[in-house]
């Protein structure tokens, strides 16, 4: 089992590693967003398995790079690199990303009575609806934002249930 283990990591790595690259440059360039936001995402979380075998693996030459300085510098240009993207900034407060993303940050920000026309129904009947699919909604006016919030759900489960049939 040990050596089967060992046999796969790298070229699991190599094809996980490929499908996350084409995956995540289509994502930036915007080109098939359904078909391939969950694939990278999924995927990409799998390719930590064949990473942890690979290292484990090959552990020796692990410490060995990191006894020398190409590896700490690789981490830490690395590190200074991404941590601009972890940090909020005044620019990206105004921002929600592709339009479908900030139309829906916007609907987000409407109220029950407002937006339910757009689904058919009045104030009371997109309440009984949210209510039902287990969210707590005080009033017709309040935002679904707040409502997500209220019930301790992503945004992502409520707009799940405006669109539920």
């Amino acid at each position: 089992m040990n050596s089967a283990l060992s046999r796969y990591a790298t070229p699991f790595i190599t094809g996980l590693f490929l499908v996350s690259l084409i995956s995540g440059v289509a994502l930036f360039f915007h080109v098939g967003m359904g078909t391939f936001h969950e694939m990278h995402e999924i995927l990409s979380m799998v390719l930590i398995v064949p990473f942890v075998l690979h290292v484990w693996k090959n552990w020796r030459s692990v410490v060995n790079y990191l006894k020398r300085a190409p590896m700490w510098i690789g981490l830490a240009v690395s590190l200074v690199v991404a941590v601009p993207f972890a940090l909020p900034s005044s620019e990206a407060e105004g921002r929600s990303g592709p339009p479908p993303f900030a139309i829906a940050m916007k609907l987000m920000d409407a109220s029950v009575e407002e937006v339910a026309p757009l689904f058919d129904t009045d104030g009371a009947g997109l309440v009984a609806k949210l209510t039902a699919a287990g969210f707590t909604v005080a009033s017709p006016g309040e935002s679904l934002a707040a409502i997500a919030q209220a019930s301790g759900k992503e945004p992502m489960a409520l707009q799940a249930a405006l669109v539920a049939q």
